[in-house]
């Protein structure tokens, strides 16, 4: 089952944590980095089950993992192996999936709210490049080829347990297919697409939003859809348009 609707068949709201980066940062915690916060699942894991612990105590119901910029390609440019780099965005899941179980075992935290749920955040192939790409999204690949990157670190983030992919800052439609043609290898398994954009009508590749609602709206396995990393002011009208009557939920 979709657990965004499991949640709000009980629940009015769902709350999801707020920024990791920014509390690594408060931390003392450098990231000036490539791998961004992804840099700390190599040096400091404890930081970022830390994070975790402290949005759910202030009554987060959904965390979003520290592996937006964790890629195969983008460890290995540091120079870890494979085997490595998978076994370090698995670990995003875990450090998550431990805050959360640790924090439900206490009865005083379970009035009143559902079990918060673990979504794995999925950055776009733009973030892997640590240009800039994922606020354009022209790219110059095939769907195919785009399926072929996403793959490995889907399949990772969903044998790790998560319980909800997070795919964020998506500035293409063409992205956007490829990582809904993947999830059809995952049957059960759950995503919601949240785009950048331009401006108050297009995501950031230029395509209508109402448009990447309309095409997302035929796919089961697309819990939600989202903007995110978007001039505020542009956020109201891209809300309305994907309002569109046939779209079952957006946030």
């Amino acid at each position: 089952m979709n657990p965004i609707t499991r949640i709000l068949d009980e629940f009015p709201v769902i709350i999801t944590d707020g920024a990791m980066a920014t509390e690594l940062e408060r931390m003392g915690c450098d990231l000036n980095d490539s791998l961004w916060s992804a840099k700390i699942l190599m040096e400091q894991p404890d930081l970022i089950k830390q994070v975790h612990s402290d949005y759910f105590t202030a009554g987060a119901d959904c965390a979003i993992t520290a592996s937006y910029q964790s890629t195969i390609e983008g460890f290995a440019a540091r120079g870890v192996t494979e085997a490595e780099a998978i076994r370090l965005i698995q670990e995003s899941v875990k450090l998550a999936v431990q805050a959360r179980d640790e924090f439900w075992t206490h009865e005083e935290n379970r009035s009143y709210r559902p079990k918060p749920i673990i979504a794995a955040s999925i950055g776009p192939y733009g973030a892997s490049l640590a240009d800039g790409s994922e606020y354009r999204g022209h790219y110059g690949l095939t769907e195919d080829e785009l399926i072929d990157f996403h793959r490995p670190r889907m399949k990772a983030l969903i044998e790790a347990g998560a319980d909800i992919l997070a795919c964020e800052t998506i500035p293409c439609l063409s992205e956007a297919k490829a990582i809904t043609r993947l999830l059809e290898e995952f049957p059960g398994i759950y995503a919601w697409i949240s785009f950048s954009a331009k401006d108050g009508r297009h995501i950031s590749e230029g395509t209508p939003v109402s448009e990447c609602a309309a095409w997302l709206d035929q796919h089961s396995q697309i819990a939600a859809v989202g903007i995110n990393c978007t001039p505020t002011q542009h956020i109201p009208s891209l809300i309305e348009d994907y309002r569109l009557p046939e779209f079952r939920r957006a946030i």
